[in-house]
């Protein structure tokens, strides 16, 4: 008896910050929308093959935010998420139709590809000094023409049936797809928060200066965050060339604002040092609901990026609003080692 009460009490905290955290909230919010679309349709939004649809396409959105949400997480951002996806499913796209390469190897070289891109940018933004910003903004152009190359106005669909089977396939109405972007999600939550090299990660984007002088390579980081990030993007394109009928130069055209939202909702800061795997999960949820309401009312499209914008930016700034309130409250170090109240801008009482 005594200890079923002391996992309790062990558990009755956990239990209590969970459900003040964004994660709460934004689980709250996806049932909420989930059921309301369900009562929408009368019932057919719970029907297997909803379920199934739904799913599916939900991948891509989780993995682009998990992608996203590394590089946020050393103070870096990553503009070229949707370019180097798109040019990584047609890389596999005409690798299988037009060169007969099998799916297994052409999944392998594309997965490479990915990963390879994201360590050279990280490279370049470290040798060159030159801001992630702009590093990443030259990379999605290199890449978007890199993507009309290779498919031009045509629509790659001659690939192998395998992996598009592999991206049909829903046992129990679970897609595999789906499943696939969990496990991802669950591997970079255990790097993250089990691992040395993850710890590492959070420490220089959280403080590059103590992360330095506690003997941590700021410029390693960045590039390994980088590099993890091209992987996730490699990935999700895996995902989208099985779940799609065809690739072409469109694909990975609407990827960049979802990639930010997922994990700006999901409760990343901006600023690194923080990440937020089941958050981004949520958020990736909440803005695939979105858009099935749009296809559920006959929305035009423009409406749904118009409301996810709002929603980042509602997000962002409330959290700014948050942060400068706790500056307001946090006591300043004196000058004898102590701490003393902030004084207010009408001068010291």
């Amino acid at each position: 008896m005594s200890t079923i009460r002391e996992q309790w009490s062990r558990t009755t905290p956990a239990l209590r910050r969970f459900s003040r955290s964004t994660a709460a909230m934004l689980l709250c919010v996806v049932v909420a929308g989930y059921v309301a679309l369900g009562a929408a349709s009368s019932g057919s939004f719970f029907e297997g093959p909803s379920v199934r649809v739904f799913l599916q396409y939900l991948a891509t959105p989780i993995l682009i935010g998990l992608a996203q949400m590394v590089a946020l997480c050393v103070g870096q951002l990553n503009l070229a998420v949707g370019a180097l996806g798109g040019f990584t499913a047609c890389l596999m796209g005409v690798l299988m139709a037009d060169h007969g390469v099998p799916a297994a190897v052409a999944v392998i070289i594309g997965l490479l590809t990915a990963t390879a891109t994201g360590l050279v940018t990280g490279v370049v933004i470290v040798a060159t000094q030159i801001n992630g910003f702009i590093v990443t903004l030259a990379t999605m152009t290199i890449l978007l023409g890199a993507q009309y190359r290779l498919t031009g106005t045509r629509t790659v669909d001659g690939y192998s049936r395998t992996l598009r089977d592999l991206g049909t396939a829903a046992p129990l109405n679970i897609p595999l797809v789906f499943v696939t972007a969990l496990v991802a999600a669950a591997a970079l939550a255990a790097f993250m928060y089990r691992t040395i090299a993850g710890r590492r990660l959070l420490a220089a984007g959280g403080n590059p200066l103590a992360a330095r002088l506690s003997g941590i390579s700021t410029d390693r980081q960045i590039v390994a965050a980088h590099t993890l990030s091209g992987l996730l993007i490699g990935v999700a394109a895996v995902t989208s060339t099985a779940s799609l009928p065809g690739v072409n130069r469109s694909v990975g055209g609407d990827w960049l604002l979802p990639s930010f939202a997922a994990p700006i909702i999901g409760g990343v800061a901006l600023t690194g040092g923080s990440i937020a795997v089941f958050g981004t999960v949520l958020a990736a949820f909440v803005t695939r609901l979105i858009d099935a309401a749009r296809a559920q009312f006959s929305l035009d499209p423009s409406w749904v990026n118009l409301l996810i914008g709002l929603v980042v930016l509602s997000t962002v700034a409330g959290g700014r609003l948050h942060q400068t309130r706790l500056e307001k409250i946090t006591p300043s170090p004196s000058p004898d080692g102590g701490a003393q109240p902030l004084a207010h801008s009408g001068g010291a009482r």
